[in-house]
């Protein structure tokens, strides 16, 4: 039995580094254009509250750069570039600031999951702050 345990433990731990091997890890391409924000305040909010999935300015975490989670979390990047990217706004394609306004303000946006265990504090957004952002969006062109 004791044994069974050790290679169990064994087989887990080399399978654990065998997995760091495969290099899927969030890129930052340059930023080719950001939006015309309507001020300063807006793209601050934005910022904190936005461009870790929605720009080529992600700061990935310490152990974003472990899989199995680098996985999820480049997965997650680019689904959401995908669906918005404050980085490459010229060739932007899905959501608009308009749309991104009404998932803010919905609270589907940043996702609630985002800001558990205390992680990404600042991200977490204010109700004054979540309608300023959502007000600023929607004339950010």
């Amino acid at each position: 039995m004791k044994k069974n345990l050790i290679v169990l433990a064994s087989i887990a731990v080399v399978g654990f580094l065998l997995i760091q091997l495969v290099p899927y890890r969030i890129s930052n391409p340059s930023t080719r254009q950001e939006p015309k924000w309507d001020s300063p305040q807006t793209r601050a909010l934005a910022v904190r509250a936005c461009f870790d999935c929605h720009s080529n300015e992600v700061k990935t975490p310490w152990y974003g750069k472990v899989a199995p989670v680098s996985w999820w979390l480049t997965n997650h990047v680019d689904d959401g570039r995908a669906k918005l990217n404050y980085s490459d706004w010229n060739n932007a394609h899905g959501e608009g600031a308009g749309d991104a306004a009404e998932t803010v303000l919905n609270g589907s946006m940043p996702p609630s999951y985002y800001t558990w265990f205390g992680l990404h504090p600042s991200a977490k957004l204010t109700p004054a702050e979540k309608q300023q952002l959502a007000a600023g969006l929607r004339l950010t062109r």
